[in-house]
């Protein structure tokens, strides 16, 4: 193992040779760090954090009591291959949330980005791909394959199906069951989760102009009414608006290809 002069590693903790401890790490005791995890500059694992796996964890990320990082997928076609997963940086990852690798027959690769917070007991499932300064509050699920942009928040208890996308700036209820993508700025409420407007209050937060907002609103109310598809409704959106980039963001998302169905309105 390649422990750094500065790291801090209780004697009843286990770092596993092979292991690669970072600058001014802290690990506590009862804490396991396997024989392929890379942990960066700064990072933090409390008391009974274990990390295994192909796993590297960038630079002053924090891990709580109990999560359970970088363990094999819960896939029954799994079959011991090496697959990775890659945490950001300044993450901070509460108690028991657990965090699964890739899988061969979804790209070998599960990244989670920088500045998350992940409350107790989240689970992120294989393959999925997190953006930055994501939020997931407690006992929040992902199944595997997804996608979660930039800046989304989860409500508790809240779950994403499999291979669903869920748009920068969106707002997922606490509770929702979401089985569809959710367009850029969404949210979404609901067992099923539809959709019930627009994240207003997480626009504003990240400093949006007024006009701005103000037209991806009327452009909300224009993509889920009309004649056409709604990916014939999105495309002419896009040109319509093609000096907001909020309208951008969600008319690239539908126009992109999915596995999934969008979640839309409900009907009336």
């Amino acid at each position: 193992m390649a422990v750094h002069e500065t790291a801090t590693v209780h004697r009843m903790a286990v770092v596993e040779e092979g292991a690669v401890v970072g600058p001014d790490c802290k690990i506590g005791a009862f804490a396991v760090v396997g024989p392929e995890v890379t942990l960066g500059r700064g990072v933090e694992l409390k008391s009974h954090a274990v990390v295994e796996g192909w796993t590297e964890i960038g630079d002053e990320t924090v891990i709580f009591p109990f999560a359970s990082i970088g363990h094999i997928p819960q896939d029954l076609k799994f079959g011991g291959e090496r697959t990775k997963l890659e945490i950001g940086k300044r993450n901070r990852i509460r108690e028991h949330v657990t965090m699964n690798p890739g899988t061969e027959g979804g790209g070998g690769l599960t990244k989670v980005g920088d500045d998350g917070l992940f409350m107790m007991s989240v689970h992120i499932g294989h393959d999925c791909i997190i953006g930055n300064h994501v939020i997931l509050a407690n006992n929040a699920s992902l199944g595997g394959h997804c996608i979660v942009e930039d800046n989304v928040v989860m409500g508790a208890l809240s779950g994403v199906h499999q291979f669903c996308r869920i748009g920068k700036g969106a707002m997922i209820g606490g509770l929702a069951a979401v089985a569809a993508d959710v367009i850029p700025y969404g949210t979404v409420l609901g067992d099923r989760a539809t959709l019930e407007g627009l994240n207003l209050v997480g626009l504003k937060r990240r400093g949006y102009d007024k006009n701005t907002i103000n037209g991806m609103r009327s452009a909300f109310r224009l993509l889920f009414n009309g004649t056409g598809s709604l990916k014939e409704r999105a495309a002419s959106l896009q040109l319509e608006y093609a000096s907001n980039a909020l309208v951008q963001d969600v008319t690239d998302f539908i126009l992109d290809e999915s596995s999934r169905h969008m979640t839309t309105p409900k009907a009336g």
